[in-house]
């Protein structure tokens, strides 16, 4: 019960503190998962650290959509354009979207309510976590940090709240895709012209296909970033607590239930 290292002597452990980040099992919602997968293949397993799952879909899901035009269907779609909807579609690549599609949500449902069993296991086995990883590297360990501070990071560049929470893999994946999303869609170009008042400028030089990306990564950053940081702060609580139980607390201690303590 003593063990605070992760070399497999237990059967499950509820967290990793290692040099890329910080990876836990916690109780999560089936359903808000499965959203975040909806929203964008990937960002569900992702969510659950399933990190090569989370790059296969998300990357598969940038090339149909972009082969299919569906982010020009969906801006028509808004605009009650639905005959230009019918000639932007390529069905031969929409058809092979909607398997995967499924599956992305589908897979993050049920991984979910697994590992919510496993959290649940993983509690009651009670075996300790290691709190602080150092090599030649990084150095990362667990801490308080704030969580509105990491969605704010995550507002300005989308990865940034994630390298504030020290998760290094999603991190480095999150602000390499927001650099090409960025780039294609000329938002930066957009952005000065709309300063100078030249709206429709601004306007022309967008490009939709790559422009509709964005907001599923800004929003799923700063969602990503706060549930993290939170977590991770009750795992540092948790790690605290253990400590102060082991070291310092008598050993004849014991919780009087019921009864007032004088």
């Amino acid at each position: 019960m003593n063990n605070y290292t992760n070399d497999n002597t237990a059967r499950r452990y509820i967290a990793q503190v290692n040099l890329l980040g910080t990876t836990q099992i916690h109780l999560r919602n089936p359903y808000i998962i499965g959203w975040w997968s909806a929203a964008f293949p990937g960002f569900g397993h992702l969510l659950l650290s399933k990190y090569i799952h989370a790059f296969v879909l998300f990357v598969w899901e940038i090339f149909i959509n972009l082969q299919a035009n569906i982010n020009l269907a969906i801006i028509y779609t808004f605009q009650g354009d639905f005959a230009m909807v019918k000639d932007v579609v390529d069905t031969r690549w929409l058809l092979a979207y909607m398997p995967f599609y499924l599956f992305g949500i589908w897979d993050c449902y049920h991984t979910t309510i697994d590992m919510n069993k496993i959290s649940t296991l993983a509690e009651r086995e009670g075996h300790r976590f290691n709190s602080f990883s150092i090599g030649t590297i990084e150095i990362n360990y667990l801490d308080k940090r704030s969580p509105v501070m990491a969605v704010i990071w995550s507002l300005f560049i989308p990865g940034l709240g994630q390298l504030y929470s020290h998760r290094v893999i999603a991190a480095f994946f999150i602000m390499s895709w927001t650099a090409i999303f960025l780039y294609f869609s000329h938002v930066l170009e957009a952005i000065p012209l709309l300063f100078l008042g030249d709206v429709q400028q601004a306007t022309s030089v967008l490009c939709s296909k790559w422009l509709l990306f964005l907001p599923s990564q800004y929003g799923f950053s700063a969602f990503d970033a706060y549930v993290t940081t939170v977590e991770n702060n009750k795992l540092f609580e948790r790690e605290q607590r253990n400590f102060l139980k082991d070291n310092y607390q008598h050993p004849d201690f014991q919780l009087q239930k019921g009864s007032k303590v004088k």
